[in-house]
């Protein structure tokens, strides 16, 4: 970790040491003495909102306008009048000209939370904005500039929003040319734990009480839970039972309670420590699957020629394996052979001898990565009637990266 991370850590309040959200407060820092755009993605609650704030105060333009704007709490009729300004009349209710975000953010910065929601009459509006500085205010034809970042965020996947007709493609390229992916709480490890004990302190002292502890059953539960709602669920969760509980040391039953009764937000068994071996990716994990399914048939392939090798003959001649398939592949014809264990004739057939050669390079056709990527996720996604959040915690990926994979195999 970076002198520069550790800052902006401590500056910020941002608690823990997990590689992935190092590596995001290091793009941010990097990036925000330039004027590039950037996107920001990541589920709902992963605290996205602070890396905008982060370019901000790095920026040469910490001294202008910040000024954060949620898309999806503005309606999409007013949408346009409160991004880029209105003229007296323009509008029923327009009793005197107004000015819009983007001119009260000029020389500073502009976040767009949740740009996914925009209409698409005003991603063309937005678009021209990133391209030229240039906007008109709603029932006007003076064109008008503006110098302004622009950062956005999303917990949506924009590449589906796109195929499906509801984002523009050439907006997404605009915005995302500097991209910030904030990973979800359940992937951070014992993350989890250094923020429920933040949380449980910021409590205490809020409303002066003792703080709240867990014991190790109750912090197992708090890994394994996979917290759909992130570090805005977690914190709320801590909250509730730094001031319902009465005691202050809680065991797995009483965090049990706070959390929603549903079997599907425990995180798979292959996500979790098992004699010390965990598995980095999702390519990890396949790769040990074939792996095991290749030592598997190979022991299989070494049983069937053993026992050619070493129990079966010509009747009345010693012959070897090869030799045997050497007469059927030649005369077309089964083999009667001598089983010296069992004692009596065995018919070796073309098939048999067929499938016992065949069988490394059925193997080697099967042993495709990409293959079995595509086989894993269609079957995790029939289990669960295809719903990702589901598979994606089956398979032990993140939903983003299952979205990526859905799109890139065109599984849809």
């Amino acid at each position: 970790m970076s002198t520069d991370v550790q800052k902006v850590k401590q500056r910020f309040g941002i608690i823990g040491n997990y590689a992935e959200l190092h590596r995001a407060l290091d793009i941010a820092v990097q990036v925000a003495p330039t004027d590039l755009s950037v996107l920001i993605t990541g589920e709902s609650g992963t605290g996205k909102e602070v890396f905008p704030q982060i370019i901000h105060q790095h920026s040469a333009r910490k001294h202008g306008n910040y000024i954060a704007v949620n898309c999806g709490a503005i309606p999409e009729g007013t949408i346009d009048s409160e991004l880029f300004g209105h003229e007296k009349g323009s509008f029923t209710g327009a009793h005197e000209s107004r000015k819009g975000y983007f001119e009260e953010a000029n020389g500073g910065t502009i976040f767009l939370d949740e740009v996914s929601e925009l209409p698409i009459a005003t991603q063309v509006r937005l678009l021209r904005v990133l391209e030229t500085g240039e906007y008109m205010r709603v029932g006007s034809s003076k064109m008008q500039k503006t110098n302004v970042r622009v950062i956005a965020a999303t917990n949506m996947e924009i590449p589906i929003l796109i195929s499906k007709g509801r984002f523009r493609e050439d907006l997404f390229y605009r915005l995302n040319t500097v991209p910030i992916f904030v990973p979800p709480l359940r992937e951070r490890g014992d993350d989890i734990l250094l923020l429920f004990r933040k949380f449980a302190l910021d409590c205490a002292e809020k409303y002066r009480m003792p703080s709240v502890k867990i014991n190790d059953d109750a912090r197992r539960l708090l890994l394994e839970y996979a917290w759909p709602g992130n570090i805005r669920q977690l914190k709320n969760i801590t909250e509730q039972m730094s001031v319902i509980e009465e005691k202050r040391d809680f065991d797995n039953e009483t965090l049990q309670r706070y959390l929603p009764d549903d079997s599907s937000m425990r995180l798979p068994a292959i996500m979790k420590k098992d004699d010390e071996k965990t598995f980095a990716s999702e390519r990890e994990i396949l790769y040990k699957i074939l792996f095991d399914m290749k030592s598997d048939m190979n022991e299989l392939k070494k049983l069937v020629f053993d026992m050619i090798r070493k129990g079966i003959r010509y009747e009345g001649l010693e012959e070897d394996h090869s030799e045997i398939i050497n007469r059927i592949h030649t005369e077309k014809e089964d083999v009667k052979v001598f089983d010296k264990e069992r004692k009596s004739n065995v018919i070796v057939d073309n098939a048999t001898i067929r499938h016992i050669e065949d069988t490394e390079e059925i193997l080697e056709e099967n042993l495709s990565i990409e293959g079995k990527e595509i086989e894993l996720i269609q079957k995790a996604l029939e289990r669960h009637s295809g719903k990702r959040k589901f598979a994606a915690k089956e398979l032990g990926i993140s939903e983003r990266t299952l979205y990526r994979k859905i799109n890139e195999y065109n599984l849809e």
